[in-house]
């Protein structure tokens, strides 16, 4: 999981204050007739006080960075003379949040920042690299003026120190909206209340300042959106939320490391500027990859230990079983590494002892830390701070929140569970789970040595390869760690596979990044001179697929770009595979979850896991239709990026979805389990997984990509008029029949029919994904006519309906299908028909890289 502007460490409780013994000014000595002697004269208003009168014998004091003087309730900052003007990072985290915010880690902000001298006023300022230019070029002056510093703060000089260190008292910095470091968005709030925000402690360190500060804002009501408050109903109470913000901020290295310039074509977190200098005839936006500084010990060896290694710290607060594994998902990454010609590159320590590092303070930037937090939540994610000028990254804490556990066990009991005999009985074992915790952090650590998730990947291995004992133990069943590719769910147990195998691994994609982000370029001295290498290293996807990475625009309907999965290259196969192994994992659940003297929770919960793993299986499936094969190609690459499914593969798709959730699984009713449960759960978790495949059949931006391919391809293009045909196959068997309707089917009915209604009446919606336009237009997509198309099927259904309802003799079937018909036309009837707000695609349109393991397995 990870932002594109990344945040740094986690606390997730205030930490006490560690001060160096104050230093007291001497007292004045009595003059010798006893006489008081006269206090000097105050300052001018305006003056620096001298130091003695500011930094009191109550000042708690700590030395770093800056000198930091707390006094009661006011924080100092003593800045010595050659920082002053330098610019610094300052980066602002949320560290705790209330109950139901976003989540605790989150990135505040994050800017480069001066602290600038002038007579008797230090101005604080955000400091813009946004633009650039060739310092050579004529423009360069005109650039600099464009983006001038803005001035956030002004802080009055409270005093001088000896050697002229400007002293200013800092507090209101951390306990006030200052530019945009404000939490604001985390708890959704309406305004900031400094009268109950507060500074609660600080530390100092040699290249850094941290300080935790409270934050109270009010919040927005609570309200139903898009309605307003009921007339004569009280407005509802006010309410309020704190969060605690970490402050962080960092000198930056003396000398910046030469960027390395971003290619879309590999998936690296980058920060972006506009280049005014370059020689083309427009501004160009320029990128630059996130990664860190690592350079070889002997520059002339193949493979180097690095001079300085990555290095995380595992927190003593991990359970001790666990330490091991944790381990061993950092120093996975070595193997992709040495591919760079780097030997031991990236390591994992224990927290060191006061003998080994009398330094080390798990808040000091200087040090990454894998925190293990006690937290309900199950999520991980591994942030970064990077040096905004080069992309070099500074420090990258990883955070495993405690409840991992159990989302690890659910996945893979549901994924694996038909060929791992140790996923058959509960609680897991130590050895298995330690495996579940090592993949976590190897995927965590990928994202804090810079990379972003790569979904496409998993379509990108020949499907029969999946299965094969040799390929699997030599690739892996996915070509990255960076997919949202879990566990091999089309193993059979017939293949007879070793369980090992069946979790991700480092792949082919991981080394080939690796090696292109990190490997030096020892002839190029300048990130341009870098760049025919770079491109001929990333032409090696053309003859290895696996090496490819996400198209930018992928959410235009790239149907192998899937979360969740494996082997979408062909997802009909895949979920028919997947399939199997959920029959036999159900049929599993009642003699592994139902243990004596326990209640139930552990069957409820694994049942709903393998609902939610078989709706994300189908959604696989529901993604071909309308969808596109594609691969990111520059200039010199031949051919077309987006390569439409075929009218076949769509239509079998279709009928799958048909054979296997529009038709009534009876295997998902077993009687052992469903016995257990709620009487109502079982038929309300398949309405809903229908509901779930029909939106994303009919949601907006899939008929508009049919109708584009109907566009290009004409009558050998899959259309909407044919998925409607076909679904009207599937969901009204009975009724074209004449058979028996039973309420299962009866409600899939109904909810067709309103889905239908909303894809009618709904609001018009975006005219078309941003990612296309770039804007998204209120009057609705003007290349969407399939309005028209749906208003004809719901007619033809109505009249099906209300003849079939004539010749009916049975008093249930005749009433289903009056009903219907009065639905149908009730949907086309403009006088009837409600103008529906859009609806929600059940698909994202692009992932979040801040949650790395969202949890879709309960429906």
């Amino acid at each position: 999981m990870r932002p594109m502007l990344p945040a740094l460490a986690l606390a997730l409780a205030a930490l006490p204050f560690h001060a160096e013994a104050p230093t007291q000014a001497p007292a004045p000595a009595p003059a010798a007739n006893g006489v008081k002697p006269t206090p000097p004269p105050p300052p001018a208003d305006g003056e620096p006080k001298p130091y003695e009168k500011v930094i009191t014998s109550e000042a708690k004091t700590q030395t770093g960075l800056f000198k930091v003087h707390q006094v009661k309730s006011k924080l100092y900052f003593e800045i010595p003379k050659d920082l002053l003007g330098k610019e610094l990072l300052m980066v602002a985290t949320a560290t705790e949040v209330p109950v139901g915010a976003d989540h605790v880690g989150k990135n505040v902000n994050e800017d480069v920042v001066r602290f600038l001298l002038k007579e008797n006023k230090v101005y604080f300022q955000a400091v813009n690299h946004a633009f650039v230019s060739d310092p050579s070029r004529p423009i360069a002056s005109a650039v600099e003026a464009s983006q001038r510093d803005i001035v956030l703060l002004a802080f009055p000089v409270e005093a001088l120190s000896k050697d002229g260190a400007p002293v200013i008292e800092v507090s209101k910095l951390f306990t006030s909206e200052v530019g945009d470091f404000t939490a604001r968005q985390v708890v959704n709030a309406t305004s900031m209340d400094p009268s109950r925000s507060f500074v609660d402690h600080a530390k100092t360190f040699a290249g850094s300042v941290r300080v935790d500060a409270v934050h109270t804002y009010s919040l927005a009501p609570h309200t139903i959106p898009g309605l307003p408050p009921m007339p004569g109903q009280p407005q509802p109470p006010a309410r309020s939320g704190s969060v605690s913000v970490a402050y962080d901020i960092v000198r930056l290295p003396e000398k910046p490391m030469m960027a390395r310039l971003m290619d879309d074509r590999i998936g690296y977190f980058g920060l972006s500027r506009v280049d005014f200098g370059s020689p083309e005839h427009e501004s160009k936006r320029e990128n630059i990859i996130a990664r860190w500084r690592l350079e070889k010990k002997n520059p002339s060896a193949a493979l180097s230990e690095p001079v300085k290694p990555i290095v995380w710290y595992i927190d003593k607060a991990t359970p001790s079983q666990w330490v091991p594994y944790i381990k061993k998902g950092v120093e996975a990454w070595n193997v992709a590494f040495e591919a760079a010609g780097f030997k031991n590159a990236v390591q994992a320590r224990p927290f060191p002892t006061k003998e080994e590092d009398p330094e080390f303070d798990p808040e000091d930037v200087r040090y990454s830390v894998i925190r293990w937090v006690p937290s309900p939540i199950a999520n991980a994610y591994g942030p970064h701070l990077s040096d905004p000028r080069s992309g070099e990254i500074l420090n990258a804490d990883i955070v495993m929140y405690h409840n991992i556990l159990q989302l690890q066990r659910d996945w893979y009991i549901t994924q694996a569970g038909a060929v791992d005999p140790r996923a058959q009985k509960l609680p897991l074992p130590d050895d298995l789970m330690g495996d579940l915790v090592a993949y976590v952090v190897t995927h965590e650590c990928g994202h804090s040595l810079g990379f972003r998730h790569n979904m496409k990947s998993s379509s990108l291995y020949p499907f029969e390869k999946l299965r094969d004992g040799k390929w699997l133990k030599e690739m892996g069943h996915v070509a990255t760690l960076m997919d949202y590719s879990r566990f091999n769910y089309l193993v059979q147990p017939e293949d007879k596979i070793d369980p090992a195998l069946l979790i991700p691994k480092i792949g082919p994609y991981d080394i080939f990044a690796v090696k292109w982000g990190y490997a030096p370029i020892p002839e190029a001295k300048t990130p341009e001179e870098e760049k025919a290498t770079l491109n001929a290293w990333a032409k090696e996807q053309d003859a290895k697929p696996w090496l490819r990475f996400s198209t930018p625009k992928a959410e235009l309907g790239d149907y192998g770009e899937n979360t969740e999965a494996v082997g979408d290259a062909d997802a009909v196969a895949a979920t028919t595979l997947g399939t199997k192994n959920l029959q036999r994992i159900v049929k599993m659940l009642p003699k592994m979850a139902i243990q004596p003297g326990q209640d139930d929770h552990a069957l409820e919960e694994l049942y709903g896991a393998s609902w939610g793993q078989w709706t994300r299986e189908l959604g696989h499936v529901a993604a071909i239709v309308g969808g596109y094969d594609s691969q990111n190609k520059h200039g010199d690459q031949p051919g077309a990026v987006f390569t439409p499914a075929t009218k076949a593969q769509q239509a079998k798709a279709v009928k799958f979805l048909s054979e296997q959730i529009f038709k009534t699984p009876t295997w998902m009713f077993e009687t052992a389990v469903t016995e257990r449960l709620s009487p109502m759960e079982p038929s309300v978790k398949l309405l809903n997984a229908q509901r779930y495949v029909l939106r994303a059949l009919l949601d907006r931006a899939r008929t508009t990509r049919l109708q584009t391919q109907e566009i290009a391809a004409g009558d050998k293009a899959y259309r909407v008029a044919d998925l409607l045909a076909d679904l009207r196959a599937g969901i009204y068997t009975e009724v074209l029949s004449g058979a028996k309707v039973d309420p299962l089917r009866r409600n899939l009915q109904r909810a067709y029919l309103a889905q239908l209604d909303e894809r009618l009446n709904a609001g018009t919606g975006p005219a078309l994904p941003a990612a296309f336009t770039g804007v998204t237009m209120p009057f609705g997509n003007p290349m969407d006519d399939t309005r028209a198309t749906v208003r004809g099927e719901l007619k033809a259904l109505a009249a099906l309906f209300s003849a079939k309802a004539t010749a009916a003799a049975d008093r249930t079937q005749k009433a289903h299908l009056e009903d219907l018909r009065d639905l149908a036309l009730k949907a086309v009837d403009p006088k009837v028909a409600p103008n529906l707000p859009p609806a929600m695609s059940p698909f994202r349109s692009g992932f979040s890289e801040d949650n790395c393991w969202p949890d879709f397995t309960q429906q």
